[in-house]
């Protein structure tokens, strides 16, 4: 009798799912996928973000600054209408939602953005920040 057992291993299928997701799936898709790169320049100055969205014009993309955090939306908005098939409209969209909360130092006021080919870069130049400053500490003795 005992012969005729087979070992259970509960987490069997869920390794086969999770190799065949990143094998095949999410590998294909991330080409498609936007993706976000946030980076200071070498001299620390400007804070730049890039959104790579493809598939997105100028005119689907916001970029906005509120409480303190810098806000990239994208929205695409397909409609398709096809008399000669049984469905009356085709519709899909598609998004994008970033919020990157800023440094103290951003100066909000001069954030410039430019959007080619596909990539949404932002610039938010930084100011000098104040060297912190030592204070020194006494023996404990007034005098």
């Amino acid at each position: 009798m005992a012969r005729n057992l087979v070992r259970f291993d509960p987490f069997a299928e869920l390794s086969a799912f999770t190799r065949d997701l990143f094998d095949g799936g999410l590998r294909t898709m991330q080409g498609r996928m936007p993706t976000t790169d946030v980076y200071t320049t070498e001299d620390d100055k400007e804070l730049v973000v890039e959104a790579h969205l493809p598939n997105f014009d100028e005119n689907d993309v916001s970029v906005d600054v509120d409480r303190g955090a810098l806000v990239i939306q994208a929205q695409r908005h397909e409609k398709e209408e096809d008399k000669k098939k049984k469905y009356v409209m085709r519709e899909s969209t598609t998004s994008f939602y970033r919020s990157i909360l800023l440094p103290e130092q951003a100066d909000e006021a001069n954030i410039a953005a430019t959007f080619d080919k596909g990539v949404l870069k932002v610039t938010v130049p930084l100011a000098q920040s104040v060297a912190p400053r030592r204070i020194p500490i006494g023996n404990g003795t007034s005098a």
